[in-house]
């Protein structure tokens, strides 16, 4: 990602709907690998994410709900996520999302239920 992951996470926090699109579906890409889990992270890529799953179009909220999804896999992700207030945002996508955006956000809660903590938020915000 050699510096491009910094630059991404601004595009998905400040870009045109179709820039934020185009940032979450690549760090989406990205997320895939380790060490650009830490590094999306890192650069302050977890609240813009969980804005764009809340509020974004619907091609940006399947994307920014799969990166989380690939960020979710961390266990320091996970509690970030959390912490950001990315629950209630996924229990809401798996009721009226997308397909894609059902299926990223679930993946979501299903790795940050690993932490009873967000299981009881996961239950708290409905999800159950």
């Amino acid at each position: 990602a050699a510096g491009g992951i910094g630059p991404l996470v601004e595009l998905a926090r400040s870009g045109t709907s179709v820039a934020k699109e185009k940032a979450a579906g690549t760090l989406w890409n990205l997320a895939v690998n380790a060490d650009n889990k830490l590094a999306i992270a890192a650069a302050g890529g977890i609240g813009p994410l969980i804005e764009l799953a809340r509020s974004g179009t619907s091609v940006a909220k399947e994307n920014a709900a799969g990166v989380l999804c690939n960020l979710a896999v961390n266990a320091d992700n996970q509690v970030a996520i959390a912490a950001a207030g990315g629950i209630g945002p996924f229990v809401e996508l798996t009721r009226s999302g997308t397909s894609v955006a059902k299926e990223n956000a679930a993946g979501t809660l299903w790795k940050l239920a690993v932490n009873a903590k967000h299981q009881v938020a996961i239950a708290a915000a409905g999800g159950i």
